[in-house]
């Protein structure tokens, strides 16, 4: 059968096996395996006819099940992100370096991604990784509802764990993630313990599942106590919003006495709206952030924030992916780890004013 064998009938791109390259380049599917994973094995004029039908096909070998097999790569492949000049966190940094530490430790090596911003840029990007570098694992971040990412890794095969829960409720996706809403509760008691009555929430915009469930800690901690959860606003993660945010709130009719925010970010914001309006953190107004970012530790007064494990996400990921590697049947692992409050000077008490 050659090339041009009309028998070989029409292939529909996407979806093309390798017996389907085999057929329409008339050669068997070992042959195809080994001109795409052995070159050296195939005659140069046979291989450059497979070739052609993998191109004319569309045909995506799958490398990284390969490896599986054989696990001989030790990949684990990660998107990194840039660094925002408008935001405290240094979060994302600060878990690349855990996860690549935890990675050493257990015999991987982590392979970084690339990708512009969006979810269709990102499955591009691990396609395009996959049918060059055989890859053990992914580790994906910022999961969200719907996340089109987890389809198309379930949709290859290949394994993966997230840092961050499904938000669909899906049982069958391993993850580790930190209690936002647990933090944020424990920041509103926190405060509520000072005395406060007027205590605000600043948080992310909705869409934000991270925003939200911060936000639903903070109505916790104040409906337990009878407090009123009328001041809170919802604005991008940036310090100019949590800034106007601040002053909106101390221009209530009832203005807040304690401001609960969702980031580091926002809560900086907040310190430079009580500058401008020559109030004191904690004195005159209790702040809290959350990340436990450098900066919290560095303005004055230091700012009281939530510290998420990273360390123990970073372990706790590479364990879980070990796990899958070795074909362990128990169920998916899923992790949630509690933050810890930082207490410092922005939301205590300071000396009265002389």
């Amino acid at each position: 059968m050659g090339p041009q064998d009309s028998s070989r009938g029409p292939v529909p791109h996407g979806h093309v096996t390798l017996v389907q390259v085999a057929r329409w380049a008339g050669v068997s599917a070992q042959t195809v395996s080994n001109a795409v994973n052995n070159p050296e094995r195939v005659a140069p004029a046979t291989r450059q006819r497979i070739l052609a039908a993998v191109e004319e096909l569309g045909y995506e070998p799958n490398l990284s099940a390969r490896a599986l097999r054989n696990r001989s790569s030790s990949l684990i492949a990660f998107k990194t992100r840039p660094a925002r000049p408008d935001k405290a966190s240094l979060l994302m940094d600060e878990f690349l370096y855990a996860l690549n530490a935890s990675a050493a430790q257990a015999g991987y090596h982590l392979i970084l991604v690339h990708a512009e911003d969006g979810s269709a840029n990102e499955i591009k990007a691990y396609r395009d990784l996959l049918k060059k570098t055989p890859v053990d694992a992914f580790v994906l971040t910022e999961t969200h509802r719907n996340d089109d990412r987890v389809a198309a890794m379930r949709s290859w095969g290949v394994p993966f764990a997230t840092f961050g829960r499904s938000w669909d409720g899906d049982d069958s996706t391993a993850w580790v993630d930190v209690d936002g809403r647990a933090g944020t509760r424990a920041a509103a008691e926190h405060v509520a313990a000072q005395g406060h009555r007027r205590i605000g929430h600043i948080g992310w915009l909705a869409g934000s599942e991270i925003g939200a469930e911060r936000r639903e800690g903070w109505l916790e901690g104040c409906r337990e106590r009878g407090l009123e959860t009328d001041l809170q606003a919802l604005v991008p993660d940036t310090l100019e919003a949590g800034r106007q945010a601040a002053h909106r709130m101390l221009d209530s009719s009832r203005p807040a006495t304690a401001l609960v925010c969702a980031s580091d970010t926002l809560a900086l914001g907040v310190l430079r709206a009580l500058h401008e309006r020559g109030l004191r953190p904690g004195t005159d107004v209790a702040v809290t952030g959350f990340d436990d970012s450098p900066t919290a530790a560095l303005v004055s007064p230091g700012l009281t924030t939530l510290h998420q494990p990273i360390d123990v996400v970073g372990r706790q990921l590479i364990q879980t992916i070990d796990n899958l590697l070795a074909g362990d049947a128990r169920e998916p692992q899923h992790v949630l780890l509690e933050p810890e409050l930082i207490v410092r000077g922005s939301s205590l008490p300071g000396p009265p004013r002389q």
